[in-house]
């Protein structure tokens, strides 16, 4: 009995989409190694550390920033030919109350 294939390679966007969801749990880890890379290197002045600091500050607000508008996108959702509507997308449904019932 032959296994059940599966596609080799995930959709473009799904895995672009997942990279940049690893890449935003790694970067509170990213910025304490950062900020605590000072301690190790205590040669250089107190104010290149500062300096140092501000720039690696910086540089993570960048970070967060792409990141964040890398997964800000929606999801572009794959068409249907027949119908030209978007996927298997469950229907709208209000969850507002109701005048039925009521007299």
């Amino acid at each position: 009995m032959r296994a059940r294939q599966e596609p080799l390679f995930l959709a473009r966007q799904s895995y672009r989409r997942r990279r940049l969801e690893d890449a935003a749990r790694l970067l509170p880890i990213l910025g304490a190694f950062l900020f605590l890379l000072p301690l190790l290197v205590p040669a250089i002045g107190t104010a290149w550390q500062g300096v140092y600091l501000f720039v690696a500050w910086f540089g993570l607000i960048i970070a967060t920033a792409l990141i964040s508008r890398g997964l800000g996108r929606a999801p572009e959702l794959p068409q249907d030919p027949d119908t030209g509507s978007a996927g298997d997308l469950p229907a709208a449904t209000s969850t507002a109350p109701t005048d039925e019932g009521r007299d």
